[in-house]
């Protein structure tokens, strides 16, 4: 899973600063960096935060950040087909 790089995209797609989302979710820049760089792991409440400051929810956040190597080895085939479609919607939804 890749939870950081996918709040950072979204982020930047929605042309929102570092540091203003960090202010509107009461954490540091800091923070907030190590997050979209994966070296810390959030609590869920921040990931609430920051989703809901991102305008998207939690769970499309979640599955836009799986990774082929979080899916189990005999439904990947099913995943790689269909993970673009989904991603597609998403994007074009939120």
């Amino acid at each position: 899973m890749d939870i950081g790089s996918v709040i950072q995209a979204i982020r930047k797609e929605k042309k929102i600063k570092q540091k203003e989302l960090a202010e509107s979710c009461n954490i540091s820049i800091t923070y907030l960096s190590q997050i979209e760089n994966n070296k810390k792991d959030p609590t869920i409440s921040t990931l609430t935060e920051i989703s809901r400051n991102l305008e998207i929810p939690l769970p499309i956040i979640f599955f836009m950040a799986l990774k082929e190597n979080d899916i189990p080895p005999n439904k990947r085939d099913f995943f790689k087909q269909l993970n673009p479609t989904f991603m597609k919607v998403i994007k074009d939804f939120f």
